[in-house]
């Protein structure tokens, strides 16, 4: 036996380093289906990016909050609700679906507007200058909600 030629034997390495890796790849395979399999990788969905705008009128009767889209992404009319309180110390709050104000407009696109007043259905009072509004984008597809704007009345 070559004591010299054990000593330089470095075949070894290469078999452990194998085995490793191929440990590796099917840890990292196992998890990637059992994500999918779980339900788990099909939750990528995205809350879109949208600004809006809102212009309160006292003077109208009666008087109410005008909410644009102001710009960014197109959002499903049906995926958009307007959530709040009229002011004034009132327990009038309301939630009430964009399409169901808006019946021209099936996507929410910027310069699309409504007007919160109490002429809709589950506004019960006038809006008043202390009021608040929220945007809500809530998925149709998995019922994830996300509040894209608010709006608490106009700087005194």
């Amino acid at each position: 036996m070559d004591l010299k030629a054990l000593l330089n034997d470095d075949d070894a390495v290469s078999p452990v380093i194998g085995v490793i890796l191929m440990v590796a790849i099917t840890v990292i395979l196992a998890a990637v289906i059992a994500s999918f399999v779980l339900g788990l990788g099909d939750q990528t969905q995205t809350t879109p990016t949208a600004n809006f705008n809102f212009d309160y009128d006292s003077s109208s009767s009666p008087p109410g909050v005008q909410v644009t889209h102001g710009g960014g992404d197109t959002i499903d009319a049906d995926e958009l609700y307007l959530r709040g309180d009229t002011g004034a110390g009132s327990t009038s709050s309301f939630d009430v679906q964009w399409s169901s104000i808006s019946s021209t407009d099936s996507e929410v696109t910027a310069g699309n507007s409504v007007t919160v007043d109490n002429n809709m259905d589950g506004v019960d009072s006038d809006i008043n200058d202390d009021y608040e509004i929220n945007v809500v984008y809530v998925s149709s597809e998995g019922g994830t909600s996300s509040t894209l704007s608010s709006d608490t009345g106009p700087e005194a």
